[in-house]
């Protein structure tokens, strides 16, 4: 178990270098769920989540007894950077093995601090195994959660949720190894322990779900997520025990949840998330918690490296979700003016066009019909079914997508 003196000492190596990250008060999401509810922006540390913490309090332990070839670790992309970041400002070779599929936005951002990456294996298990082959050729193994020195660095974001809110009553948690929340809750357990905490993980690679279900680490089957961050397979076995001692509660969140809660973080707060640094607002907007009412909550936004490509497709994803945008089609006959009075009658309802796909070759048209899709933006639900009731009562026969 990581005891609080532990993070208290991480806290003062991580003054002066890492950032004390605002807490910041959402009055949109207060009033949307009658509580007083928090964002605990950890994607404004430096490179971009709080691993840099956990990082740069296990290089500064173990500086003195590195050799020259340094350190090396295997991570999708967070915790690289925060390795290489924090070796970068120690002088100290790091060398970071990343998954094959890793985001090219990450390896470059890894590369800018300094790091060796190496691309080896399909999934997060197959580099840490390469991690420590190259660990037996002198270099030291930094261990992305499983580990006491980071799992101290990360719970000082706990010792920063107290100070900023001492009656703080829930922390909602993304969980991918563990590392992140058992250091949370052994620094909150600690100080109040009637704060509850909560866990968030997504539900195509629920490996903590899934071990508090059957009482011991299992490996489970990871799907591909938005949320990868938090693909991870099976849970530490350090931070299984934390977790199972401090932990009240593990929830799990779909990928179009994921999409909507980064959205939804992005349109009110301004903030960028990643899809695993949403999670937490995922669970609340969801039916995951039940009411929190009158309670002062947190909601620890992890991280905010998403890939600049992929954001475009999740905010998309994110815009269905929420009925921000519809796809229809409809069958006109094909004569001038078809196409115009279509289009008029979703004017007239103040539907936003924002694609039109006119087909006139579809295999199994009449040849006297077309074929058109509209994708329309809306302003939610009900404008939807204002502009599917004007299409009906315009007479044509509509199909939603």
């Amino acid at each position: 178990m990581v005891q609080i003196g532990k993070i208290n000492q991480a806290a003062e190596i991580l003054k002066d270098v890492a950032f004390e990250t605002p807490l910041v008060y959402s009055n949109y999401l207060s009033r949307l769920f009658d509580a007083k509810v928090h964002l605990k922006l950890e994607n404004l540390q430096k490179t971009g989540s709080f691993k840099f913490r956990g990082a740069y309090h296990k290089l500064a332990k173990i500086r003195a007894t590195l050799g020259p070839e340094g350190v090396v670790t295997a991570s999708a992309g967070n915790h690289a950077q925060g390795v290489a970041h924090a070796a970068q400002l120690m002088a100290i070779p790091s060398t970071i093995v990343m998954p094959e599929w890793a985001s090219i936005s990450k390896q470059i951002a890894t590369r800018s601090y300094g790091g060796r990456v190496v691309l080896s294996g399909q999934s997060l298990e197959e580099s840490l195994d390469q991690a420590h082959k190259l660990a037996a050729k002198g270099r030291a193994f930094i261990h992305p959660y499983d580990d006491e020195d980071i799992i101290a660095g990360q719970g000082t974001v706990g010792l920063e949720i107290l100070s900023q809110l001492p009656e703080v009553e829930k922390v909602l948690v993304p969980i991918g190894g563990g590392g992140l929340i058992a250091g949370i809750s052994a620094a909150v357990k600690s100080l109040r322990p009637q704060a509850s905490i909560i866990g968030v993980q997504a539900a195509s690679c629920a490996s903590a779900a899934a071990a508090l279900s059957l009482g011991k680490r299992v490996t489970v089957p990871a799907k591909h997520s938005i949320a990868d961050g938090i693909s991870v397979k099976k849970l530490g076995k350090l931070t299984f025990s934390i977790i199972r001692k401090l932990v009240d509660r593990v929830v799990t969140v779909e990928e179009e949840e994921i999409a909507a809660a980064m959205l939804e973080l992005l349109e009110r707060k301004k903030v960028l998330a990643e899809g695993s640094g949403a999670v937490p607002l995922a669970a609340l907007m969801g039916d995951q918690l039940g009411s929190v009412s009158g309670e002062s909550v947190v909601l620890v936004i992890s991280g905010g490296n998403v890939d600049t490509h992929l954001l475009g497709r999740i905010l998309r994803k994110g815009l269905f979700k929420t009925n921000r945008i519809m796809r229809l089609s409809v069958q006109l006959r094909d004569v001038p003016g078809a196409l115009a009075d279509l289009l008029k009658v979703v004017a007239d309802c103040r539907g936003n066009i924002l694609h039109v796909f006119h087909d006139r070759l579809g295999r199994h048209l009449p040849v006297e019909l077309s074929r058109v899709e509209l994708e329309i933006e809306t302003r939610g639900s009900d404008h939807i079914e204002e502009l599917l009731s004007a299409l009906s009562g315009s007479g044509y026969e509509v199909d939603t997508l």
